[in-house]
């Protein structure tokens, strides 16, 4: 153990001032000095691999010189792996496809999967590679990790990715049988008045629109609370505008409206419905009163409502803030809103070259905060959990 550390320490102050080759060549020199289990020796004091020394002895042995500018053999060193296993592009790309944001087959997904899972994955389905060199070729291919400023909410759940798979092969059975599928969330609360709004807009020249220099609440105007719908088929979006509280029962009550609209003539065969939606809010996986709500909907229109929530600490990959209040934000940048109306209609405005449509009502109801849903009124509600984490999946299924 003394020797290997030893040479230990020798390679670790020599080696990193060495061309390739130099490194080969000391190595194998001090391999064929040690003689019998130099190699083993040699090879665990550098970490060099036991076939790049056995070259480097042989050409010491042969006497095999090289141009000042090679460090080896035109044809030299390891074949890319990418060379050697022809199909495994195409297996990662595949892989990569299935949760690739805005590919039509992965409706709900953008690139989630780390390059370890990838190359988990990968190792499946018998392509031998490293998560390092998975990353590799995704760089040679185009692909690039995603800036996450403001995008992480808190430490990733274990199966993040299996339950964003889930949510996509279930909304892909939706689509595909021609049932809805809708994303929901709470888009920020906005201030109402002349109050400074992020963003630029086309003015003249020196006539800039004056806001308060502080953002003191008008007393008669209260903030608005706008909750999106989004429908993944008809790319299109209602916002419920509330002037109230954030509660489950104003975010049923959105859902409701939109279902009433539009909902219930574009998808006026189906008996079913799919709801995703953050794991926290006002329609968090753990509020007993969004569950109740959405019991009581359920009854309404006889539908099985199936809901799948975002794992906790992935908010951001939710499909309506990129594809809905992206759009929404866009729209009003630069300008105060002003007044309810004001926001109405610049909401109901936005629209996108793919032809993103969005309708947006008021909502004036008082919404109570802090209900209570007892024990027994939870036994009563129709609830079947799946299998795969019944706490973020499950059905209600309304009462006859």
């Amino acid at each position: 153990m003394k020797i290997i550390t030893a040479y230990k320490n020798r390679y670790k102050q020599l080696l990193p001032e060495l061309s390739e080759r130099a490194r080969r060549l000391v190595v194998a020199a001090d391999a064929k000095m040690l003689g019998f289990g130099g190699i083993s020796l040699v090879h665990k004091a550098s970490g060099m691999s036991r076939v790049t020394i056995k070259k480097g002895i042989e050409e010491i042995d042969v006497g095999i010189s090289l141009p000042s500018d090679r460090n080896r053999q035109p044809g030299g060193g390891r074949k890319r792996v990418d060379d050697t296993d022809k199909r495994l592009l195409k297996a990662l790309h595949d892989l990569v496809a299935d949760s690739t944001h805005g590919d039509p087959e992965s409706p709900l997904l953008w690139t989630i999967k780390s390059t370890r899972t990838l190359a988990d994955e990968l190792a499946k389905k018998k392509h031998l590679i490293s998560h390092a060199t998975v990353a590799k070729l995704l760089k040679d291919s185009d692909y690039s990790l995603q800036a996450n400023k403001k995008n992480k909410e808190g430490s990733d759940h274990p199966d993040r990715d299996e339950q964003f798979q889930y949510i996509n092969t279930l909304a892909q059975k939706f689509l595909k049988a021609g049932d809805p599928s809708i994303s929901v969330d709470t888009k920020k609360k906005e201030l109402v008045g002349h109050f400074k709004n992020p963003g630029q807009m086309w003015l003249p020249k020196g006539k800039p629109i004056e806001v308060n220099i502080h953002d003191f609440l008008d007393p008669k105007q209260r903030k608005v609370i706008p909750y999106g719908v989004y429908d993944i088929s008809f790319d299109d979006g209602y916002v419920n505008i509330g002037l109230d509280h954030d509660t489950a029962e104003f975010a049923v009550a959105s859902i409701r409206r939109w279902w009433n609209h539009s909902g219930k003539k574009k998808y006026s065969k189906s008996k079913r419905l799919l709801i995703t939606a953050d794991a926290g809010g006002s329609n968090g996986y753990r509020l007993r009163l969004w569950k109740k709500e959405l019991q009581k909907f359920a009854n309404e229109t006889g539908l099985n409502i199936t809901v799948s929530h975002f794992p906790p600490g992935t908010s951001k990959w939710n499909k309506i803030e990129h594809r809905l209040f992206s759009f929404i934000s866009i729209n009003w940048k630069g300008r105060p809103l002003t007044s309810y109306q004001v926001i109405v209609n610049l909401i109901a405005s936005a629209k996108t070259k793919t032809g993103l449509k969005i309708y947006a009502t008021l909502d004036n109801k008082k919404y109570e905060l802090r209900k209570k849903v007892s024990d027994e009124e939870m036994k009563t509600l129709k609830i079947v959990p799946h299998k795969f984490h019944g706490e973020w999946n499950y059905t209600i299924k309304p009462h006859k």
